[in-house]
C-alpha cells in the first residue's frame, strides 16, 4: 500500500529524513515507533501529501501522493495536532469531508453517534476538550471509508474505555474492508496489542521493519543461573545485546530464536535457565541501544 524509497527531506540545514525506506503492505496495521525527533511526523506528512520530498519517492497504491487528488481521496488522517475551521462543529466538518471523500458514508456517520455519544455534534469542535476532539476526528475519519488511515499519536487524550472502542472499530475495518492503518505512537504497549507490522525509526532512517511476530521471534530475554556466580565467557558470535545481574540471576538479551539461544547456552550446564519473550517496548530500547541511546545498563 505504501512504498517509501530513499526519501530525503531537509529543513534549512537540518536533515529530518535521511534516505528513509519503508514498506507498508495492504491490510496491515503498521506501527511506526522512534524517539522524539526521529522523523515520524515528517514521514507521515509526506505519506499524506502535505510535504514534498527533496529526493526519493513516496508512493501510495503505486502512485505518487503529492498533489494527487485521486490518491488523497483514498487517505484519511488524524494528526497529533487537530485542525478545524474556527466555528465549525462536528456536523459542519462532516459536510466538509463529504465534499472531498467520494465514499463518505452518511449512514455510518449516523450509526456512530451511539459510539461517540458524548460528542455534541453542534458545538464548535474547538470548544470541545482534547479527548472529545479526538473522538470527533475518529468519527469523521471512519466515515470516509479510506483505503489508508494515517494516525499520529491517535488515542492521546482518550479514556481507556474509548481507546478500546476506537481500536475495536479500526480492527473491524481492517478485517472487513482491508483498510491499511499506519500509526505512530509512543505507547508501545498499546501498539503491541494491535499492530502486525512494526518499523523502528531513528535519525531519519528506518533501522528495521518486520512483522511483529518475526521481530519478537528474533530477540529473546534469557534468565539464567550458572554453577559459578560469575558469568562465563560466552561465544563471541553469540549476539548478546545486554547483560545484567541480580544476585546469582543473569539476564541476557540475545538476538536469535529462543530455541537456538537455549541450545547454545545449555553447554554451560546452568542450574536454571528460562527464555522469555520481549515486549515491543523492550525490543525498541535494545535495538536503539546500539544507536545513540545510553540504555545499555537499563534493567527491564
Amino acid at each position: 500500500m505504501i512504498s517509501v524509497q530513499n526519501v530525503v527531506k531537509t529543513f534549512d540545514r537540518f536533515r529530518a529524513l535521511n534516505g528513509l525506506n519503508m514498506e507498508v503492505p495492504d491490510g496491515a496495521i503498521y506501527g511506526l515507533v522512534g524517539p522524539n525527533g526521529a522523523g515520524k511526523s515528517t514521514i507521515l506528512r509526506h505519506i499524506t501529501g502535505i510535504y514534498r520530498q527533496d529526493s526519493g519517492q513516496v508512493l501510495v497504491a503505486g502512485e505518487p501522493v503529492y498533489e494527487n487528488p485521486a490518491v488523497k481521496a483514498r487517505i484519511a488522517s488524524i494528526p497529533d495536532e487537530l485542525y478545524t475551521f474556527l466555528s465549525a462543529s462536528t456536523r459542519d466538518m462532516m459536510r466538509f469531508f463529504r465534499g472531498f471523500y467520494p465514499r463518505f458514508d452518511e449512514a455510518r456517520y449516523q450509526a456512530l453517534k451511539e459510539v461517540f455519544s458524548s460528542v455534541q455534534e453542534n458545538i464548535p469542535v474547538r470548544r470541545l476538550s482534547k479527548g472529545m476532539q479526538k473522538q470527533a476526528a475518529f468519527w469523521l475519519s471512519l466515515c470516509c471509508r479510506p483505503d489508508l488511515l494515517v494516525l499520529d499519536e491517535p488515542v492521546d487524550g482518550l479514556d481507556p474505555v474509548m481507546r478500546r472502542q476506537v481500536w475495536s472499530l479500526l480492527m473491524g475495518d481492517v478485517a472487513e474492508y482491508g483498510t491499511t492503518v499506519l500509526v505512530s505512537s509512543h505507547n508501545l504497549r498499546e501498539l503491541e496489542d494491535v499492530c502486525d507490522h512494526v518499523g523502528i525509526l531513528s535519525q531519519g532512517k528506518v533501522l528495521l521493519e518486520r512483522a511483529l511476530a518475526d521481530l519478537q521471534d528474533n530477540i529473546v530475554k534469557m534468565q539464567i543461573v550458572f554453577q559459578e556466580r560469575e558469568l562465563p565467557q560466552l561465544p563471541e558470535d553469540l549476539a548478546v545485546l545486554h547483560v545484567s545481574q541480580v544476585g546469582r540471576i543473569h539476564t541476557l538479551i540475545v538476538r536469535g530464536s529462543a530455541d537456538e539461544v537455549t541450545n547454545r547456552l545449555a553447554i554451560y550446564a546452568p542450574i536454571l535457565m528460562e527464555a522469555l519473550p520481549l515486549t515491543l517496548e523492550e525490543i525498541f530500547i535494545y535495538e536503539l541501544g546500539g544507536e545513540d541511546y545510553a540504555v545499555r545498563d537499563i534493567v527491564l
